[in-house]
């Protein structure tokens, strides 16, 4: 069937899904997750570095993506019918966060952690995004840069206790109670910026733009930000907390270098992040071929594999923790750390796990593309 999608959003999407489910994999399969601190150079494992940094595009990569999308989607709508859209979307992501993926994270019944994380950051966009659209487009693209590049102004500033403060620009943990606790692990005013800076580059898909003038924006505008990237973290004055130091071994200064903040993102890592996607874009347009098709099956129905990936990784590590005489009861899990104690595997398992889980949502996916598309006229498929 014959769609206006763009294809090269749809495969970068399915292609930063495939990778978010490598780390959530290692989450819950490597026998060091919840001992090691990844991307630490005083403890070098460059396997396990790499694992880790490479899906640090995910969340910056689909933030932005979905600000694109609003933009299509305004496309065939009114303004305010948008924002209404963004609005009870927004809500009803911090809704499935809180609930469904809630208990997918932990397995606690008692939701006696509550974790606010990449889809509550998404649905807390969507609902700023609401009012954003309202700006003049160069207002909008104001915004989005003073966010993404200003906010670490703001890392020395802090109100203990201050969950307003904390959802805005401080990961925190708060009691609830006696008994319950709630963590904002991504605090949402970066966020909002990539989301509006997403939404700023959807105008540049209009007719009035042509391939070839979008490849050169994009490579101008990628290369851009990486090369401020390298140009500002070189410096180590602003733009990141953690500062890069030169350590005994090439490898560990590396790796200190791009050692990023994500938690929350700093300017450092949205451009590094950000720069690479935007390349990616300028370049993929033209893209054809079963890969492509695959990937793109995924970035189509991002929101249902998202929450079907959980369920699966979780599962499959409670089995495996049976079977290897853990217990599955240990994956019952309301930390912030995941603490696994001596399960786990090796880093060569857990690609395998990663892999059989891809191959497994694959046809789920398809199965649930095919329906979306089938039945567009189902007002509630949009919110899935």
């Amino acid at each position: 069937m014959k769609t206006n999608r763009i294809e090269s959003i749809d495969l970068l999407k399915g292609l930063i899904m495939v990778i978010m489910a490598l780390d959530h994999t290692r989450d819950y399969f490597h026998q060091s997750s919840n001992i090691l601190s990844l991307t630490d150079p005083s403890h070098p494992n460059l396997p396990l570095y790499l694992t880790r940094w490479i899906t640090h595009f995910c969340a910056p990569t689909f933030c932005f993506l979905a600000g694109t999308s609003a933009f299509f989607v305004g496309k065939r709508k009114k303004k305010w019918t948008l924002s209404s859209f963004l609005f009870k979307r927004g809500l009803w992501l911090v809704f499935l966060e809180i609930t469904v993926i809630g208990f997918a994270w932990t397995f606690d019944i008692h939701y006696s952690h509550i974790f606010l994380m990449v889809i509550w950051s998404l649905g807390m966009s969507m609902i700023a995004l609401a009012g954003i659209i309202h700006l003049p487009r160069r207002a909008i693209l104001i915004v989005s840069l003073v966010l993404i590049g200003g906010h670490n102004l703001l890392d020395q500033i802090h109100f203990e206790g201050n969950f307003l403060w904390a959802a805005l620009h401080e990961f925190s943990t708060f009691s609830i109670g006696t008994n319950r606790q709630i963590t904002v692990i991504y605090p949402i005013l970066p966020w909002i910026g990539v989301m509006a800076l997403g939404y700023y580059f959807g105008q540049f898909y209009n007719k009035d733009w042509t391939a070839p003038q979008r490849k050169r924006l994009f490579n101008r505008i990628g290369l851009a930000a990486l090369i401020a990237f390298i140009i500002i973290r070189f410096l180590n004055i602003y733009g990141e907390v953690l500062p890069w130091e030169i350590y005994e071994t090439k490898m560990q200064t590396v790796m200190s270098f791009f050692n990023l903040t994500k938690y929350p993102p700093s300017l450092l890592f949205l451009l590094a992040t950000l720069g690479v996607s935007i390349l990616f874009l300028a370049n993929s347009e033209n893209w054809k071929g079963r890969l492509s098709n695959f990937f793109s099956v995924f970035g189509r129905v991002p929101f249902f594999y998202y929450v079907v990936h959980i369920y699966l990784i979780r599962i499959l590590a409670s089995i495996a923790a049976e079977l290897t005489g853990f217990g599955w009861e240990m994956m019952i899990q309301n930390t912030i750390e995941i603490q696994l104690g001596n399960y786990g595997f090796g880093l060569p398992v857990v690609y395998m796990v990663w892999i059989g889980i891809i191959l497994v949502l694959y046809p789920l996916c398809r199965w649930y593309d095919n329906y979306k598309m089938n039945n567009r006229e189902k007002w509630w498929l949009s919110y899935l």
